[in-house]
């Protein structure tokens, strides 16, 4: 018997016997060629909050970058690490080009960052 196929909803039936029929259920939507599907990115309230640090530390191995993210408080001898980011050479390269367009952009907005 030559399977018959047909579709319904988000699901798609073919017929290969009289008794069996497999039914496959299709994703709801479909992102246009080429482009990726959305990310939702959910955060906890914690993390929400954030975390200030006004020095950043950047160590690398052959494999991976080490961000330290570090508070220095005025008048103190000693400061802590506030979080530690460890990423990829490509998530890493990135990130600096995602760094430097948002500079362009606050610079064209507010003017530029005095060092």
């Amino acid at each position: 018997m030559k399977p018959s196929k047909f579709s319904g909803k988000n699901r798609q039936y073919t017929k290969w016997s009289k008794n069996v029929t497999e039914v496959r259920i299709l994703p709801k939507e479909k992102p246009a060629p080429g482009q990726a599907a959305q990310l939702q990115v959910e955060t906890d309230d914690v993390t929400a909050q954030g975390v200030y640090a006004n020095m950043a530390v950047v160590s690398h191995t052959e494999t991976e970058f080490a961000f330290d993210f570090i508070f220095v408080c005025p008048g103190q001898p000693k400061a802590g690490v506030g979080a530690r980011v460890i990423s990829s050479p490509v998530q890493t390269k990135r990130l600096c080009a995602a760094l430097k367009e948002n500079i362009r952009n606050y610079e064209a907005r507010f003017g530029p960052i005095k060092q």
